[in-house]
């Protein structure tokens, strides 16, 4: 048996020409690239065999696709090559001969091997670039797309007109850190995966949710699914463990109602960014849509965030004491320090840059910043011989997770040589098991140095016996809300407030009632036996010189 080797080397460039622009690795494509050559070398079926491992291999346990059947072929005469793709995997490719024809002479098979081995090299270039596609477009960790797959899409939509039929999401696992420490970063990595598994499985073609790190995510979709992304996003639950345990997951959300005339994907992650982030500024609001007032929220923020530091180096930031008052005595028994930001000669809300400073964590400078400065008055107050009362100072959540976030505190009044009896740390709230232990912790460590606690905003979120049956606390602060009654003796508000301050008693715990503002508030307290109030009918928040008057009238 003879092979033109002309006809052959044609035949064989024909082959690879074809193939390198099979950049798809299209089997049909490939199957007319082969075909010239196959009917030179007498070949009637090519198959390509995929192997997860050796063992596959050796039972022919494995995916076998037809590369190229131009008819009856005899599938005990064949030649065989076989190569490993990668991470132990093997791929396999076997050509036959054609039925009734003589058998292969060497030269005949070794070309069937080279020719197979040509395969191979073809093919596995198109696996890596599939490969190198799939890296570049997805999450390893999680297994769902990433930043570069969303502007690619958004790219996509905006160069074939049709962005217009989209909307867009980026959002913002909310309190994920807690669910990290309770239950280590596998589990919590397992439920973050199948949280967004959930949310991809209500997306259709054409639709992701891409990874942008940590627990940070956007969406790209089309306008009719929003309400569907929008309730999965308000709160989900996600099982965990083998004992189908649950844990519910809520995000802040910026959504962006995206034009047809978007101009570009800087736009679009601009305003969901925006977006996200004045969701993240307030813990009642799960999702904000991109608008005017957002836009100039946003501006805002970043100026806020750029101040900051100056702001700091400065003392920009200043101590307003607003007095707490005795209902027994009606003078001034305590007071609680609260920030008062001025810039260039004018007043900054403190709603304004509060909820900028606690998301981006800078909140917890400002925190210290503030309570250096409470015990630097109070260290004047005493050196001068004033009276002297005990001043609270707000301790925000993010503080808690710090490892020496107690010591840290004691060692800030004792710079000052402050009396311990002097300072109260007011703390909210919390809302998970892990914050709640690391509250837990702060309370004994200040309770056993001699510092007063006090629950802030109490009945305003996340309450429950525990809090005021398992902690020491000195201090219940109750919300005002509770104040505003019609029918003192029959309104829920007032029943409410009646059996608050009888279980705090109990416990032996003080109550400050925030919110006083008319004398109906100061009966509905006295016939409650609260004696302790906090608001306007009494006083507003004072600067150091005026609070120093205020408690000039004690005497």
């Amino acid at each position: 048996m003879s092979l033109a080797e002309c006809n052959y080397g044609l035949a064989l460039e024909n082959f690879i020409m074809k193939m390198v622009r099979n950049t798809d690795n299209d089997i049909a494509v490939m199957a007319d690239a082969m075909k010239n050559i196959c009917e030179l070398l007498k070949i009637s079926r090519v198959d390509i065999e995929h192997y997860k491992n050796i063992s596959d291999a050796e039972h022919q346990n494995g995916d076998i696709t037809v590369a190229y059947d131009n008819g009856n072929a005899d599938l005990q005469r064949n030649a065989a090559f076989s190569a490993l793709i990668g991470d132990g995997a093997i791929a396999g490719y076997r050509a036959y001969q054609q039925k009734g024809d003589e058998d292969w002479d060497e030269k005949y098979t070794q070309r069937a091997h080279a020719f197979l081995n040509t395969i191979h090299v073809f093919c596995d270039r198109a696996r890596l670039m599939k490969v190198a596609d799939h890296l570049a477009f997805h999450d390893k960790e999680l297994e769902t797309y990433n930043i570069a797959h969303f502007v690619k899409t958004v790219n996509d939509a905006i160069s074939q007109n049709s962005i217009g039929k989209y909307n867009a999401c980026y959002f913002n696992i909310k309190d994920f850190s807690d669910v990290n420490n309770m239950l280590g970063r596998t589990k919590a990595t397992d439920i973050m995966k199948k949280y967004v598994s959930q949310l991809s499985e209500i997306l259709t073609e054409g639709e992701a949710v891409c990874r942008m790190g940590g627990d940070n995510f956007t969406v790209i979709f089309f306008k009719e699914n929003l309400e569907k992304i929008k309730n999965y996003l308000a709160s989900a639950d996600v099982e965990y463990g083998d004992e189908g345990r649950v844990v519910s997951i809520r995000s802040s959300a910026g959504f962006y109602i995206i034009p047809d005339d978007c101009p570009d994907v800087a736009q679009v992650m601009d305003c969901i960014n925006a977006a996200k982030n004045v969701a993240r500024s307030n813990m009642n609001i799960s999702c904000v849509f991109y608008n005017d007032e957002v836009m100039q929220r946003d501006v805002e923020r970043r100026k806020y965030e750029q101040l900051f530091k100056s702001a700091i180096k400065n003392e920009e930031f200043q101590v307003y004491y607003q007095p707490k008052v005795s209902l027994k005595k009606y003078k001034v028994s305590g007071a609680e320090a609260l920030c008062r930001w001025f810039h260039d000669g004018e007043l900054i809300p403190p709603i304004k840059f509060i909820p900028v400073f606690e998301r981006n964590k800078a909140i917890c400078t400002l925190d210290f910043y503030m309570l250096e400065h409470v015990c630097r008055d109070i260290r004047k107050w005493i050196d001068d011989g004033r009276e002297v009362v005990k001043v609270s100072v707000n301790l925000s959540r993010c503080n808690l997770g710090e490892p020496e976030l107690v010591e840290r505190i004691i060692a800030t009044v004792d710079k000052y040589n402050i009396p311990h009896e002097y300072i109260e740390i007011e703390l909210t709230e919390t809302t998970t098991d892990v914050a709640y232990s690391e509250l837990k912790k702060v309370v004994f460590g200040l309770q056993a140095s001699g510092i007063s606690t006090a629950v802030d905003d109490f009945g305003i979120g996340y309450s429950s016996l525990n809090l005021i049956s398992d902690l020491p606390w000195n201090v219940l602060k109750i919300d005002k809300k509770f104040l505003e009654v019609n029918q003192p003796s029959t309104s829920h508000n007032y029943l409410m407030l009646k059996h608050i301050i009888s279980l705090a008693q109990s416990f032996g715990i003080e109550c400050v009632v925030e919110g006083v503002e008319t004398v109906e508030h100061v009966k509905v307290l006295k016939e409650n036996n609260c004696y302790m109030a906090q608001g306007f009918y009494f006083d507003k928040p004072l600067p150091r010189e005026s609070f120093e008057e205020r408690l000039m009238l004690n005497v």
